[in-house]
């Protein structure tokens, strides 16, 4: 497991998200989780939360690989962390286009152009990369798990022929009341094979294995219901590494 150069991969990524050229980030770095054996195998592009690729988003990736999928966690916030990207990354998302864009589909090339995956490539995101996820399962991903993510504002438009969608929400996130219904109606009305599941009194990131945030905003947190949830995750990520197992690995 290690920090890796995503650079010059993802200094300029062609066609990125929604076809339009944008250039990405001067120093792109990811974080590579690798499974034992020597490959060929499934691969994972993994997206971070808002607070950025922490331990936690670290721990996440290395389960991943645990269960056999060379993973990258790409660092969307690798031109001057969280404070000064955040923003802008947000933007991003909200308006589908823009510099995260082109990094994800840089460290997407750079999986394929590895030589050391099966061919098969799937999406996973958490809170901000769970919109991120959502938004980029079109771009020639072959699955995707989406974990309390944003949903797009035309969730139909911007779902038409993306692969087939896990998703895991909390129904006590009060942050996203009511998005797992309507993902699932579009995806229903698309025809995407999808798996989407509302945990009763799960909150925000309760797949996390810790609290994380400034610790003086932990108790707000907790108040608001963001906090980890183990039984709920532990379902969570079965769920994910079934949806995987199946479209990655067969």
């Amino acid at each position: 497991m290690t920090f890796i150069d995503l650079s010059g991969a993802g200094t300029l990524a062609g066609a990125p998200h929604g076809g339009t050229s944008a250039v990405g980030s001067p120093h792109l770095r990811g974080y590579l989780a690798e499974p034992s054996g020597t490959g060929p195998f499934p691969a994972v592009l993994m997206i971070h939360e808002a607070f950025g690729l922490n331990d936690i988003a670290r721990r996440q990736a290395d389960r991943l690989a645990a269960a056999g999928y060379l993973t990258l966690a790409v660092d969307l916030f690798s031109d001057g962390g969280p404070r000064r990207c955040l923003v802008a990354t947000m933007r991003s998302l909200l308006s589908g286009s823009g510099k995260a864009f082109a990094d994800l589909a840089a460290a997407r090339d750079w999986l394929e152009e590895s030589g050391r995956t099966n061919g098969k490539i799937g999406v996973i995101g958490f809170c901000m990369g769970g919109g991120f996820a959502l938004l980029i399962a079109k771009d020639g991903f072959d699955a995707a798990a989406v974990n309390y993510g944003r949903l797009p504002k035309n969730p139909e438009e911007a779902l038409l022929g993306a692969c087939p969608v896990v998703g895991n929400f909390g129904k006590a996130d009060r942050s996203l009341p009511g998005a797992a219904a309507r993902l699932e109606t579009a995806l229903d009305k698309l025809g995407i094979e999808h798996d989407i599941k509302e945990f009763d009194g799960a909150g925000h990131a309760f797949m996390n294995d810790a609290e994380e945030g400034p610790r003086v905003l932990r108790p707000l947190f907790r108040v608001m219901g963001v906090k980890p949830d183990p039984e709920a995750a532990a379902e969570a990520w079965q769920r994910i590494e079934d949806h995987f197992a199946r479209h990655l690995k067969a």
